[in-house]
């Protein structure tokens, strides 16, 4: 009996520690996330001033313009490292080819395995090559604040049609390609780093299945998505930096990375050349679009090797 109660105030006392721990854990979580909204809103303040700015039709103005904003994303990307690595000590274990450049142009591709993902490439990655810009649907330019800011920083914004829609409009055929080309031609004097989540989503074991995927660790590749990149600007682009992130401890949450209980993050990179077989018109051309998809189901092949031996 005496054993028994013992068993039980054992117990009640785990329960209270492991109360206060959550207790502390997601007091943590909630400075963390005013901490980032705080650095958000002092940065946002001139960025905006200077993207109103930038609407004056002066190139000179423009571009001196540009500078500033990259500047400002900079510095919010940099205070926010500051938290993750200084204060929540997240320890990001990088391997892989290091040897980068800011006078490059890159093409960064990834697994998506949590939101947090976003904050460990800028962590990784700033300073080191040019700003991260993400391909953005041309429809979210009307995004609240963060539309005029994707525009500020010259994300290129993106118009895919559907077949059915090109289908009912064939003169629209091609259309979207020479949208996004447009939207690139002012990456060919200045190097940019365009950044890719081939998997389109982030990974969930309910994904997983339900896509049926032939991979062990990662969803399916979506090739058209970077076939469409590479058919606007694979001609300017000096290398793909093929980037897997991994969570040791499989607790993706990104919650649980701002209350600082996500304390390590494995990242490889691995550079790939570009070649002349990588470029094409994934549009139009049946036969490159092909080749196109089994070079990158090929390469996710080794990436969910790899994924399983970090």
């Amino acid at each position: 009996m005496g054993k028994a109660n013992e068993g039980t105030s054992l117990s009640k006392t785990e329960s209270k520690i492991n109360f206060f721990k959550r207790f502390i854990y997601n007091i943590i979580g909630c400075l963390s996330l005013l901490y980032i909204t705080i650095n958000t809103i002092i940065l946002f303040s001139p960025l905006f001033i200077l993207s109103l700015i930038k609407l004056i039709p002066f190139i000179p103005l423009q571009r001196i313009c540009t500078k500033l904003i990259i500047v400002i994303a900079t510095c919010w990307i940099n205070n926010n490292t500051f938290l993750f690595k200084n204060i929540l000590r997240v320890n990001v274990n990088v391997k892989g080819d290091f040897n980068l450049t800011m006078k490059d142009w890159y093409f960064v591709i990834s697994n998506h395995q949590s939101w947090s993902d976003i904050i460990i490439l800028q962590m990784i990655f700033t300073g080191k090559i040019p700003l991260l810009k993400f391909f953005i649907k041309q429809e979210l330019i009307w995004v609240p604040l963060l539309g005029i800011a994707w525009w500020a920083l010259d994300f290129p914004f993106m118009k895919r049609y559907s077949p059915e829609f090109i289908e009912k409009n064939p003169h629209l055929k091609g259309k979207d390609i020479e949208i996004t080309k447009k939207a690139c031609e002012k990456f060919n004097l200045t190097p940019v780093s365009v950044m890719n989540f081939v998997e389109g989503t982030r990974f969930t074991e309910a994904k997983h299945k339900r896509q049926k995927s032939p991979y062990k660790n990662l969803l399916k590749p979506k090739a058209g998505g970077i076939g469409f990149v590479f058919t606007a600007m694979g001609s300017i682009i000096n290398s793909i930096l093929n980037v897997t992130i991994k969570y040791p401890g499989n607790d993706t949450s990104f919650w649980h990375f701002l209350c600082g209980r996500i304390t390590e993050v494995d990242f490889l990179i691995e550079r790939i050349n570009m070649t002349d077989e990588l470029i094409g018109d994934y549009v139009s051309d049946s036969k490159y679009q092909a080749e196109f998809k089994k070079w990158v189901n090929d390469l996710w092949v080794k990436k969910d090797d790899v994924f399983d031996k970090m």
